[in-house]
């Protein structure tokens, strides 16, 4: 079966599992736990960062940037589309009591800075006060310009805010550009790095920053219920991703390119270009989407339902499905027509 719905459906590779079996382990809760120490460490300095701390989801590490970075009543900027305002349930509001300003995202994944710089509140009583901006890279499969991030810390250094990366496919981002992990994150006071997406790992993210930083978020880590005990098994999957599913990404982002230009030759589907591992194309109604959709699963080919509908390449989409997946979409369409 061949499942197109998100590269979070990925199974990790008996070489993981056989990693993770073997892991050295210790109470992480007293800091004894060796694999995610020095998992930790070595996270910290690709990203070129004082420190590190092991979590158990993006949702998670966002959440403690936001909460380390806001007190309640203070405000992060954000947009719509992204992460930690539309898809994580609302977690700074609920939990930090912090305020989100959001803002349109634009068609390659930036904020209009200028619109950000206009909504960053004066020193007011009537105002939550101003403290983050929030990006993301990749967004919707999009490689941010580094040059823009460039932009973003220096409009964020006039006003004294801090800047965050959700960095969830950060690593394709810089597979995509050929940029190292260091670089794409030096413009950020913190970065959220996830590796159960395209790294193939069962479970795990990483949150960077200064010491200072990583050690607030520890202490919300621990308030939230994120202190794990052995979860070194989990440390040892996210090495064994460092150490041999980084390069690979480019693979996914081949076939990614493949199966756009496939799909794009089927009149019936506007298909938008590829940049990574993403493909998004456009169906002429939601009925059509379904009807698609269950056509496929008869094939072994998983998708989604929507109109606008992702398609994501990564470990367990190999080269040679791609012609197979092209052509049952092909046959499913024909069948509509």
């Amino acid at each position: 079966m061949f499942d197109l719905r998100s590269d979070t459906v990925t199974q990790p590779t008996a070489a993981m599992r056989a990693a993770m079996a073997a892991a050295p382990v210790g109470d992480d809760v007293f800091g004894d736990d060796p694999s995610i120490n020095a998992l930790q460490e070595r996270v910290a300095a690709l990203a070129g960062k004082e420190a590190a701390l092991l979590a158990s989801s993006g949702t998670q590490t966002n959440l403690l940037a936001l909460l380390s970075h806001c007190q309640r009543g203070e405000e992060y900027l954000v947009g719509q589309e992204y992460h930690t305002y539309r898809y994580e349930a609302g977690g700074a509001a609920v939990l930090g009591g912090i305020v989100p300003q959001p803002f349109e995202v634009s068609t390659d994944g930036t904020l209009d800075l200028a619109a950000v710089a206009k909504r960053i509140k004066p020193d007011d009583p009537h105002f939550p006060i101003t403290r983050l901006l929030a990006l993301e890279n990749t967004h919707t499969g999009k490689v941010i310009p580094q040059s823009y991030m460039e932009q973003a810390r220096q409009l964020v250094d006039q006003h004294g805010l801090k800047l965050h990366l959700d960095g969830a496919r950060v690593f394709n981002a810089a597979v995509a550009t050929g940029l190292s992990l260091s670089e794409l994150s030096a413009p950020f006071d913190s970065v959220s790095i996830c590796f159960s997406k395209g790294l193939g790992t069962p479970i795990g993210s990483v949150l960077v920053g200064d010491k200072a930083f990583i050690k607030r978020a520890h202490r919300w880590r621990k308030m939230l219920g994120g202190g794990m005990r052995q979860a070194g098994i989990v440390a040892a999957a996210m090495h064994h991703a460092l150490d041999h599913h980084v390069a690979r990404l480019a693979e996914d982002h081949d076939n990614a390119a493949k199966l756009a230009a496939g799909l794009s030759q089927l009149p019936q589907l506007q298909v938008e270009p590829a940049q990574t591992n993403m493909v998004y194309i456009n169906y002429a109604s939601a009925a059509v989407a379904k009807q698609v959709s269950e056509h496929l699963r008869k094939q072994d080919i998983v998708v989604g339902t929507a109109q606008r509908l992702r398609l994501v390449t990564h470990l367990g989409i190999p080269a040679t499905a791609i012609d197979g997946i092209v052509a049952a979409f092909k046959e499913a369409l024909a069948q509509l027509s």
